[in-house]
Order: C-alpha cells, then structure tokens, then sequence
C-alpha cells in the first residue's frame, strides 16, 4: 500500500498516456495520490483529476516560481477551490531561492498569505522550500502553522528535528537514491518512520535506477526499498507506516 504525497499527474509530460498509467497504479500497489497544484490553472486542472479518480486527492496553492503574478482576487479564488471535499491541503507553496524566478520580497509575501489561508480554512500545507531553509521555517513559524509536510527535504538533519517538534512530516523522494544525497541520508537515519511521507513529485525526481526518465508513482518502490535499507526494517513496514501518517496528515478516511 503505498501513498504518493506529492504527484504532478496535471504536467503536459502526462499528456499522451495519463488515463492508462494512471489506471494502471493500482497494480503498482498505489493506493493514494496527492496531486499538489503549482499555478492558478493547476489549481484547476489538480481538484478536475481529483474528481475524477478517487484515489487522487488536490492541493490548492501557488508554487513561488509563479507568485509573482497573484492577485487578491487570486487569493480569494483559491479560498473557494479549497472548500472542494477533494481538496486536502494547501500547496504548493514555499520560497525558491535557488531560481528566483519571482522577487524574493513577493515569495515571502505571498507564502505568508498562503499559510495564514491554510489557518483560516484549518488545512494543513505543503510547502516548497529551496536555498530557503532558515527563511522558510522562521515563517511558518511566524503564521503559527502547525500541520503539513515539507516536500523533497533537502535541509539538515538538526532542521528537520525542529520540524518534527512543531509536527511536521519530511517529504522523502527519488533523490535519496541519488549519490549525493547524503545530508537526506542522515535525515532518514534520525527522523522516525512516524515523521516521514514519501512521494515522487513526478514528472520529476526520477530514481536510481530509472533516473533521467520521466517519474511516476509506480516508482515508489525504489524510495521504500532504501528507506527501508537504511533503517533497518521491511519494506512492507515503510509502506505500511508512510501510507497511515500521510492518511492522517490530509485527513482521509
């Protein structure tokens, strides 16, 4: 039973194949899916994928590529989306200071207005952080918001202990398989199976060994079986405990 808590089934890298590979999940032992929206139009195209598979589920939110752009109106239109019955988050959301493809002044502004949004509605969020770590976690701290994930974790293992205390899960992908992935190494290490969620952010993050071709959530496996090397345990464990925390984090029955 696997849960993929981060998907991007709405990207156009989907486009020719999506309804049988999507059908075809189940006999990958794929049991649940988060479709986490990026933009405005993905809010949409995420909560039409999430009605239409009931195995999927939606986030409403903008990523900070694309937040350069939003509105108040935007705001209160992702407040409407969010009272889908779909719609179990709010996401993606976050600072990117690796790409700054938006002024840093308008990711921070608009990731607080975000968060306190996720207050307001009581959703917890999924939030994007990268070359951000310190900045994102001061405010989210800041907006008082306690439940969410922080997706494909990629900070230090002392960061993602704080985290943990103020009940968050870490969000483990593909790049744990990754050569270079020893800071998310040592994170899996220390963190228990209770805090972790794992997930794919396909299209993209493919793992070893099918790195460089286009992600999906058949490719879980490959996430669980080294969770599962490095901590010691059965891969049917890390399924096990990873599915039950992300049904308890979004709330699904």
């Amino acid at each position: 039973m696997y849960f993929d808590s981060h998907a991007h089934y709405d990207d156009e890298r989907f486009e020719e194949d999506r309804e049988s590979l999507l059908e075809s999940l189940k006999e990958s032992g794929v049991d649940f899916v988060v479709n986490a929206a990026a933009d405005m139009s993905s809010c949409h195209t995420s909560l039409a994928l999430a009605e239409k598979y009931s195995f999927i589920y939606s986030s409403i939110g903008v990523h900070p590529h694309d937040v350069k752009d939003l509105t108040e109106a935007d705001l209160e239109e992702m407040k409407q989306l969010a009272a889908h019955k779909k719609v179990v988050a709010i996401g993606e959301i976050g600072l990117d200071y690796y790409y700054d493809n938006s002024p840093r002044e308008a990711q921070r502004t608009w990731f607080m207005k975000q968060l306190l949004l996720a207050k307001e509605l009581d959703l917890p969020v999924i939030i994007h952080s990268r070359e951000a770590s310190q900045e994102t976690f001061d405010l989210i701290v800041e907006s008082g918001v306690k439940e969410g994930v922080i997706h494909c974790f990629s900070g230090s293992y002392e960061l993602a202990k704080e985290y943990v205390k103020r009940g968050f899960y870490i969000g483990v992908g593909g790049s744990l398989t990754f050569k270079n992935a020893r800071k998310t190494v040592e994170v899996v290490e220390g963190i228990g199976l209770e805090h972790i969620l794992i997930e794919t952010d396909c299209p993209y993050l493919t793992p070893v060994p099918h790195r460089g071709k286009r992600n999906d959530s058949s490719y879980l496996k490959y996430i669980v079986q080294k969770i599962a090397e490095i901590k010691g345990v059965s891969e049917d464990e890390v399924a096990r405990i990873s599915c039950q925390n992300a049904k308890l984090l979004f709330r699904i029955g």
